[in-house]
């Protein structure tokens, strides 16, 4: 391909493209969102809501993008402000049931943290590899062992495989263990304790599902604790801690040392990391003002704040012992030194335990009439998956949008031999488009068949009624939610993870598929079919890396240079409203804008505004919101809904998704509820619309990497619009900056379980 000339982009120049009138935008204050790729975790990246402002962690989770401003501004409690964070939901949402699991997982580790007298023996409160971890932690720090032996640990026993002859088991709703509202005492004293240190009581339910019913003695003997709700900063938790201790608060004291850990790993978990290096974590602590970083680090691991990984315990000592002069023969090789949340290491040993379970457990002797399925498969590469499918229980699958057919052949020849098939996607929109390809009967999202309310039921086991999954858009997928998945697959399944390896990744912690891939420990198919036309062609060779110049002659793709932000939300909204459509005759209800934050003078805010008023001016009657607005609806954490408002309700607000109804409940349609004609690439990722304008103002550059190029792109089915105003920064970026990178662990830990005779 060609490389673009300077200043230009790929495609057809948008020539004699009729002024429009000027689009009111409203004055935004806030400041551009923080560059996606950036190295470190943005001071003020906390999520614009806990749970339900999802769509802005999403951002986040490469690089703090799009991170939220729930947080941003002010001085701690302790001096008179307060921290921008509101009252949360007290029921338990049917669209947050998939979250259940991790509760539960959550609220054993809080019975373990409370039984700190004594360490814990594996095999006593914890099973499987949890307790295998838990044992190797303690066994290292007493020096019993070292670190070099944490990952000997033996495979799970696994459980038995239902027999397939069985019939389907009558569906079910998954186990959801419901929230225990806090009392009104517990409230109550909560309340009191935040009045004494100068902080909002609006925080108290906020404080008693982190900390639980004791949380008003916890905070009274740990201020720092404060930090265990999202949105509170250091600063306003030193504030508080000021006012409740008074002369004994200090910087070097123990408890505020162990805090901050425990606060710089959320942080790091927001962009995408299960484990920090230890350096990583102690540069963190010298920012804050923690005297002695080692120690403050030492106390955290002796605390079961964080936990340790590789040789770490001898990492934490910074001088050498003096009776130990000798060097060795053969220096070992440099070991890194990771620090974790347990949350994270329990799931990221429970994923590589599961999907080792299923890559070694035995499959049916059926190739024959799997053979005959490949051979009728629509396309080589579909066949050569079907055949890979056939024999292993654990395979992973690549490629761009075309691929997705592959995937859903397997679902096909697997329901036509007899077997029990389904096929997951991210969002809704994703399966929509799945249950063309199998059928509305075997087309779930990963959520919904999670949760229950849609897919095959469980067994008597609890585990899903399947013999073959096929998870498409697998790289959305976080390390907590493919564990909860990858747990409720019975032995025998056979578990295909499909996606497209150069979108951006998932909005929680880990990369999951990316690790499987970098593990090199299962089969992997390649598709070798290419998307098709201009667009497919366009984005195949963002993903290598290069910004070609493409014919477009349907003008698939078009340019729109601009000067300024201003005159970006201008052509926007001129595009959408006025030139897709009578150009290229996608209507305005079909055209999606992708922008790259949510803040600045051409993000999500500004850009929706100025589209609501071209497009459906009113009052905002419904909490800001009219009858046919676009609307943006965070489900969970890095699930977003794109529907249309249709009327109001006791119950909510009634959505119009693509055909299917959606209810927001009321008391979530101002926090997890956005407009929705702009969306930020990670919030579009999983979906497609015939038609996206892509926005690129000035400030924007550096928010800009392959991935997000890539993404944004590749959203579009048959037409492309680029207003574009980043000059030279939109090849650059495609060409030098790539995904941030995230610091996980599963990939070593898979590589362990799977290791192939060849390996050894």
């Amino acid at each position: 391909m060609t490389a673009l000339p300077p200043g230009t982009a790929p495609g057809t120049p948008a020539e004699g493209v009729a002024d429009a009138e000027e689009a009111g935008v409203p004055e935004v204050a806030e400041a551009a969102d923080t560059p996606e790729g950036a190295g470190e975790v943005a001071e003020d990246s906390v999520a614009e809501d806990s749970a339900p402002a999802a769509e802005d962690s999403a951002e986040g989770a490469e690089g703090g993008e799009d991170t939220a401003e729930a947080g941003d501004g002010g001085d701690a409690p302790g001096e008179g402000d307060t921290a921008a964070t509101g009252d949360t939901a007290a029921e338990l949402s049917e669209a947050q049931a998939e979250l259940a699991a991790q509760r539960e997982l959550r609220a054993r580790i809080e019975a373990r943290k409370a039984e700190k007298e004594g360490p814990v023996a594996a095999g006593t409160k914890l099973s499987g590899q949890a307790a295998d971890l838990l044992a190797a932690v303690r066994a290292v720090e007493s020096g019993e062992k070292p670190g070099a032996s944490f990952f000997a640990s033996a495979p799970a026993p696994r459980r038995p495989a239902p027999l397939p002859a069985a019939p389907a088991p009558v569906r079910t709703q998954a186990p959801q263990p419901a929230r225990v509202a806090a009392g009104p005492e517990t409230l109550a004293a909560v309340r009191a304790v935040l009045g004494e240190g100068g902080a909002p009581d609006s925080l108290a339910p906020q404080i008693t599902d982190a900390l639980g019913e004791q949380a008003a003695d916890v905070l009274r003997t740990d201020p720092w604790q404060l930090l265990a709700v999202p949105g509170v900063r250091p600063e306003q938790a030193d504030g508080f801690a000021r006012a409740l201790l008074g002369a004994e608060c200090g910087p070097d004291d123990s408890r505020r040392a162990a805090a901050l850990v425990a606060w710089t790993l959320e942080r790091a978990s927001v962009q995408g990391h299960t484990a920090l290096p230890i350096a990583a974590v102690k540069a963190a602590l010298a920012e804050r003002s923690v005297p002695d970083v080692d120690e403050a680090v030492r106390h955290a691991v002796d605390e079961g704040v964080v936990l340790v990984f590789e040789d770490g315990v001898a990492a934490l000592d910074t001088e050498p012992d003096d009776g130990e002069e000798d060097t060795p023969e053969e220096e070992a090789a440099p070991v890194e030194v990771l620090l974790g949340l347990d949350r994270y290491a329990l799931a990221e040993e429970s994923l590589a335990d599961g999907l080792a379970r299923l890559a070694n457990a035995p499959v049916k002797d059926d190739g024959s009439d799997w053979e005959q399925a490949a051979a009728a498969a629509p396309s080589p590469s579909a066949a050569e998956l079907i055949r890979a499918v056939a024999g292993h229980g654990l395979v992973t699958h690549s490629g761009g949008e075309a691929a997705r057919a592959e995937s859903a052949a397997v679902v096909t020849a697997a329901h036509g031999l007899g077997l029990r098939a389904a096929a997951a996607a991210h969002t809704r929109d994703g399966r929509r488009r799945l249950a063309g390809a199998v059928g509305a009967e075997r087309a779930f999202t990963v959520a919904a068949l999670l949760s229950g309310t849609e897919g095959p039921g469980r067994d008597e086991d609890g585990a899903l009624a399947l013999d073959v999954l096929v998870v498409q858009d697998a790289p959305q997928l976080d390390v907590e939610g493919a564990a909860m998945l990858v747990e409720s697959l019975p032995d025998g399944c056979r578990l295909v993870l499909g996606g497209d390896p150069e979108v951006l990744g998932s909005a929680g912690a880990g990369r999951v598929f990316a690790d499987v891939l970098a593990a090199r420990a299962v089969p992997h198919v390649a598709s070798r079919t290419p998307d098709p036309g201009p667009l497919g062609e366009l984005v195949s060779g963002i993903g290598a890396g290069e910004l070609g110049q493409v014919e477009a002659p349907g003008k698939e793709v078009v340019i729109v240079p601009v000067r300024d932000a201003g005159e970006a939300v201008h052509r926007c909204v001129q595009l959408v409203a006025d030139s897709v459509p009578r150009a290229i005759g996608v209507p305005a209800e079909q055209t999606q804008v992708i922008t790259v934050g949510h803040g600045g003078s051409a993000g999500t805010r500004a850009l929706n505004a100025a589209l609501k008023q071209r497009l459906n001016p009113g009052p905002g009657r419904f909490a800001g919101f009219d009858p046919g607005d676009r609307v943006a609806y965070a489900e969970a954490p890095g699930r977003t809904s794109v529907g249309v408002v249709g009327s109001a309700g006791p119950d909510g607000l009634h959505l119009d998704c693509g055909g299917e109804p959606l209810v927001v409940p009321k008391e979530r349609v101002e926090s997890a509820l956005r407009h929705g004609w702009a969306l930020t690439a990670h919030q579009a990722a999983g979906m497609r619309w015939p038609a996206v304008v892509a926005v690129l103002p000035g400030d924007a550059a550096q928010g800009l990497s392959r991935s997000w190029v890539y993404t944004a792109f590749g959203r579009a089915e048959r037409h492309l619009s680029v207003v574009h105003g980043v000059d030279q920064a939109l090849p650059r970026a495609v060409a030098e900056v790539p995904a941030p990178a995230r610091t996980t662990r599963l990939t070593p830990l898979l590589a362990a379980l799977l290791r192939t005779p060849e390996a050894e």
